[in-house]
């Protein structure tokens, strides 16, 4: 049945295991109280139908609370997009809930299409969201998501702070990035949509085997849940990867508090005591050295092997000042006999901009 012509979907209650109508709508949705209007980003698919029904139904069971507006992005990449995003326009109508299409415009990447869309879709819903009054944005991520974020990154080689997946509230800039349904397998969500006699949209490049996350959905999860490690399992590792990232964030900041000047002066250079820094564990002492490379360099954050290469150099260097300097990111990093000095590094070429 098409998506305008389903009935409403039904009041959650108590019923079994992977039921929809078991879910507990206010601690689900808790993270939407304390804002004035939550947009949300409704692709047509089952996931982010079912976090417009359940939105719906959970806004519609108080008496007060945030308003609620959707919006589709068309990425204008497949023909069968513009009807889906129609499709969803026209359940909000039947709903009462605002919605707007947002197109991508623009030159598309011979490489990486996807990565370019999903940045564009972001750009698009963020600035829907300034321009409407919305003070957050949410999306319908499940924990089938997660896992897949989490092995993805593993195969990259993220480091701990990758490893602790999507969170489930971020703030970007002037607006949240809510998750509500990051403890929500699929399987719930598709079973929403069923109950609620809503036929939700299927994008092909979700099983497209030229994408990378395709491939890991296909084969690799499975055959590591068949081994017992499912998204369950990838999640609470997820979990403790924040946890542990949560940890040593504070060190840092207690690290940075303790061995650097303050305020920092635009520009630098920054002088630390070489013997404090060495004696910081060493993870702490690459995260305050990324700190400060990204502090004062002019080419934005660096690669974590890239500083990690240049950690070792310190620590190979530890009983002598060793070679006048390295370069990373835009930054001058120097030993000295006492001290370990940060700056600005010189420009590649005569009028180059910082950034």
């Amino acid at each position: 049945m098409p998506a305008a012509e389903g009935p409403p979907p039904r009041r959650a209650g108590r019923h079994g295991a992977g039921d929809p109508r078991s879910l507990d709508l206010p601690t689900l949705f808790r993270s939407f109280e304390g804002h004035r209007k939550v947009l949300l980003a409704v692709s047509g698919g089952p996931d982010s139908t079912a976090l417009l029904l359940l939105a719906h139904l959970w806004r519609a069971e108080r008496e007060a609370g945030p308003e609620i507006a959707a919006a589709t992005v068309d990425h204008g990449l497949r023909r069968a997009a513009r009807q889906e995003a129609e499709t969803v326009a026209a359940l909000c109508a039947r709903l009462d809930i605002p919605h707007t299409i947002l197109n991508w415009e623009g030159d598309r990447p011979a490489a990486g299409l996807q990565e370019a869309a999903r940045n564009a879709r972001y750009a698009l819903l963020a600035a829907h969201a300034g321009a409407i009054g919305a003070g957050a944005l949410a999306t319908a991520h499940t924990s089938d998501d997660q896992a897949e974020t989490v092995l993805f990154r593993l195969l990259r080689g993220s480091g701990l702070s990758g490893l602790g997946g999507m969170s489930a509230e971020r703030r970007i800039g002037d607006f949240v990035l809510l998750r509500p349904f990051l403890s929500l397998p699929k399987a719930v969500l598709v079973a929403t949509c069923q109950a609620a006699g809503v036929e939700a949209a299927e994008d092909p490049s979700n099983t497209d085997h030229r994408f990378a996350r395709a491939r890991l959905r296909a084969h690799l999860l499975p055959a590591l849940a068949a081994e017992g490690l499912d998204a369950e399992g990838l999640g609470r590792f997820a979990q403790r990867m924040s946890r542990a990232e949560a940890a040593l964030q504070q060190a840092t900041e207690e690290a940075v508090a303790r061995l650097c000047p303050a305020p920092w002066a635009d520009g630098g250079p920054l002088k630390l005591n070489r013997s404090a820094f060495l004696a910081l564990p060493e993870e702490i002492g690459l995260r305050l050295l990324a700190r400060l490379v990204e502090h004062l360099g002019h080419e934005g954050p660096a690669e974590l092997g890239k500083l990690e290469a240049l950690m070792r150099w310190i620590l190979d260097h530890a009983g002598h000042p060793g070679p006048a300097g390295r370069t990373l990111a835009g930054a001058l990093v120097r030993l000295e006999k006492d001290q370990l000095v940060i700056a600005a590094a010189p420009l590649r070429r005569a009028g180059l901009p910082a950034t």
